[in-house]
C-alpha cells in the first residue's frame, strides 16, 4: 500500500517540524504549510490534515468550514490546538473536525489518532492469512513468499475472502460482492472459481461450510 500523506498546517515552525518528525517516523509522508493559503495549495496531495486553530491569515475554524463546503469535503481533519476548553472542542467538532487533540500532546497519541482516521478512509490493501499474502494495490498473491499467478476474477474473489478471514459467505453473496449485482450467471460460477483458487493456493485454505458457503482460513 502506498504511504498515506498527511498535511500539517501549523504556523509555529518548531511545533510543525515536531509533528512532521513524529508522523514521518511512523511511516507517513508529510506535507507542511505555515498558513491557510499554503494549506489549501497542499490539499490535493493529502489524505489527511492536521490543523492548528490559530493561523496568520485565517482561523483553523474558518479554514475547516471552507474545506467542508468544497471538493475535498471528505478529507479527514485532526485539529491540533492549544485551545482546550469544552466550548472550543465542541466548536471545532461542529465545524467539521473528525478529531481534536490539545497541545501539549503525546507523540504516541498523535500518531494513533492519525492512523485511526486514516483507517476510515484508506481501507487495508494488504492481507495476510497464515502463509498467504494478498497485496491489493500491487495485484500480487504469494504463498510462503512464492508468487502465485491468478486471473483478474480469481484475484478479486481471493482478495475479498482475505479481507474477511474466517467469515462464511454464501455463493449468492459472493456473486453480488465480487461479480456485482448485474452479473448474469449462476452460483456454479463461484464453485468453479473456488476450485481454481484451491488448485493455485492449496485446497485447505478455502473451506466449504456445508449449507452455508465458503471461508478463507489459515492452513
Amino acid at each position: 500500500m502506498a504511504k498515506a500523506t498527511v498535511l500539517v498546517i501549523e504556523d509555529d515552525e518548531a511545533i510543525r517540524e515536531l509533528v512532521a518528525f513524529h508522523l514521518s517516523r511512523a511511516g507517513l509522508d508529510v506535507l507542511e504549510a505555515a498558513d491557510g493559503a499554503a494549506g489549501r495549495r497542499g490539499l490535493d496531495g493529502a489524505d489527511l490534515v492536521v490543523l492548528d486553530w490559530m493561523l496568520p491569515d485565517t482561523s483553523g475554524i474558518a479554514w475547516l468550514r471552507a474545506l467542508r463546503s468544497g471538493e475535498r469535503a471528505a478529507t479527514p481533519v485532526l485539529m491540533l490546538t492549544a485551545r482546550a476548553s469544552e466550548l472550543d472542542r465542541v466548536e471545532g467538532l461542529e465545524a467539521g473536525a473528525d478529531d481534536y487533540l490539545v497541545k501539549p500532546f503525546s507523540a504516541a497519541e498523535l500518531v494513533a489518532r492519525v492512523r485511526a482516521l486514516l483507517r476510515r478512509v484508506r481501507p487495508q490493501q494488504r492481507f495476510v492469512v497464515g502463509s498467504l499474502s494478498v497485496d491489493v494495490e500491487a495485484a500480487r498473491v504469494a504463498v510462503r513468499d512464492a508468487e502465485v499467478a491468478l486471473t483478474r476474477r480469481e484475484f478479486a474473489l481471493l482478495a475479498f475472502l482475505a479481507g474477511h478471514p474466517g467469515r462464511v459467505f454464501g455463493r449468492g453473496e459472493l456473486l453480488d460482492r465480487v461479480w456485482g449485482e448485474d452479473f448474469v450467471g449462476t452460483e456454479r460460477t463461484v464453485d468453479q472459481h473456488v476450485a481454481q483458487l484451491r488448485a493455485r493456493i492449496g485446497p485447505a485454505r478455502i473451506e466449504t461450510v456445508r449449507g452455508r458457503g465458503y471461508r478463507l482460513v489459515d492452513a
